[in-house]
């Protein structure tokens, strides 16, 4: 008997358009992770998280009027499975710090830790 498992649904939070297409095409070629949405902002963020309930966030820092610490604050407390993925361009220590407390699983340094990103989303064990 053969067994299928669904992919697991990944969110993006960020609003640089090159990142998310970035973030798209890494994923395109994975079946075991489904897009299921994205967004530039955190209100948005908030709504579409908790509405579609993805497995997997990957989550900037600075967004369009807000920034994605609002985002693990509202969500993480409602809903602590959420493999939550910060990937930015402020990895300094205490960015990291506050990410983490707040729920973040990854803190990913956009220019040095982007190809660690599809582990991460995958689940595999942070390295902080």
């Amino acid at each position: 008997m053969e067994t299928s498992t669904a992919p697991r649904k990944l969110y993006i939070v960020d609003d640089s358009p090159a990142i998310c297409e970035r973030l798209q095409a890494i994923f395109a070629e994975d079946d075991t992770v489904r897009v299921v949405g994205q967004a530039g902002n955190a209100p948005q963020a908030v709504v579409d998280i908790l509405a579609l309930e993805p497995d997997s966030v990957v989550l900037d820092l600075e967004l369009q009027g807000s920034n994605g610490l609002q985002v693990l604050r509202a969500v993480h407390p409602q809903m602590p499975d959420i493999n939550f993925v910060v990937l930015t361009n402020h990895a300094e220590p205490q960015f990291r710090h506050a990410c983490i407390n707040a729920g973040a699983s990854h803190f990913l340094d956009k220019a040095n830790e982007f190809h660690r990103v599809r582990d991460a989303v995958a689940g595999r064990p942070p390295r902080h």
